[in-house]
């Protein structure tokens, strides 16, 4: 019996797994550019770059913040 893991047929099996693992926005990035919203008051400010939305708060109201494209597609 061949226990070293050397097998003939190892790593050919894909998997039966249904989505591909792509999560939101099919595991894109909404790119530069763009607004950060609040949802709530529906105050706008300009998205910075590799800073994520939802670690904002809105200086209006206090609320996270969410990217405008997002809120959009909950519409």
């Amino acid at each position: 019996m061949n226990t070293s893991g050397k097998g003939k047929n190892m790593g050919q099996d894909r998997g039966s797994g249904r989505g591909g693992g792509q999560g939101r926005n099919k595991g894109g990035a909404y790119g530069t550019g763009g607004y950060c919203i609040c949802a709530k008051c529906g105050e706008k400010i300009p998205h910075q770059r590799g800073i994520k939305c939802t670690t904002l708060k809105c200086p209006e109201c206090g609320h996270t913040l969410i990217r405008e494209e997002l809120l959009r597609d909950k519409k």
